[in-house]
This record gives C-alpha cells, structure tokens and sequence, in this order.
C-alpha cells in the first residue's frame, strides 16, 4: 500500500494502480523508456492493471515479467469498462492514470486521477476530470514514488 498525505486535500491510501496503455505507458504498442523501471519499483507497493484493448497486439509482449495485470478491454463502451474494473476494486483506494476520452471516467471517480499529455495528445475532457495533468508516463509514475511532488502539487 502507498499511503501519500496531501496537506488541505486528503490521505490517499492506494491499493490499485490502473493504466491506460497505448498513448499512456506506450507509443503505437511498444513501452515508453524509463517505464518498465518504474512498474517494477511500483509493483512492491501496489497492484498494478493495465487496462487495453491492445489496438497493437502488443501489450502482453511488452509488459512481460514486470509484475503487472494486463485486463483486455472490448473495443466498443471502454470508458465504461475501464470504470467498472476501478469499482471493483475500490475507487477509493485506487490512483488511475491515462490520456484518452475513454479513461476520463476512470481518472475522475478514482481516489487520484492523473492525465497525461505525451506524443498522442490527451483528451480535453480528460484532462478535466485528473486531479494532475503530467507532460510524461515517468513523471506521473514518479508522483508515486517521490509522494512529495504529489503533495507540492495538490496541497492547499
């Protein structure tokens, strides 16, 4: 478990982490650099799921032996879907991150929701519904692992 205190905001004690993949932790279906690192230290700490329709076919490939639950999503509702998988593990004790419209639902209703905006683009809508926007995967994971930049960014 990762506990962060966000001074004026709220104690997060987060169990799950939830990813987008393509446009998030990876560029047409291959891992962003410096992300598989990050997974691995992150794993010691939290459950970590990745949330895909693998568009690419290749997210199992790339995510092997990094500790990680990859969850196929159907290619039609995934906002939805990827909403639903967060409920089932407790919004409240889970932090999201991702970039596309269908994990605004995702980033809004989890305990910390963080949008990216990397090669890709980021959708507006779900840049609206993050607690944080981050210009990268790593600096977003690196939130998490140095709870103090969180805090900076969130506190009152």
């Amino acid at each position: 478990m990762l506990i962060l205190e966000v001074p004026g905001w709220k104690e997060l004690r987060l169990e799950h982490l939830l990813l987008d993949y393509n446009g998030t932790l990876a560029l047409d279906g291959r891992l962003l650099p410096g992300v598989a690192e990050r997974l691995q230290k992150l794993a010691s700490a939290v459950s970590i799921h990745v949330l895909t329709a693998d568009t690419f076919g290749s997210v199992h490939a790339e995510l092997a032996d990094l500790g990680v639950d990859v969850l196929i999503v159907p290619r039609s509702h995934q906002a939805e879907a990827k909403a639903g998988h967060l409920a089932g593990f407790g919004a409240g004790v889970c932090a999201a991150i991702g970039n596309g419209r269908n994990d605004a639902l995702m980033l809004r209703d989890a305990a910390l929701g963080i949008a990216v905006l990397q090669a890709e683009g980021a959708c507006a809508r779900t840049l609206t519904e993050a607690d944080v926007v981050c210009s990268s995967i790593t600096d977003a994971l690196d939130l998490l692992l140095h709870p103090l930049r969180l805090a900076a960014t969130l506190r009152d």
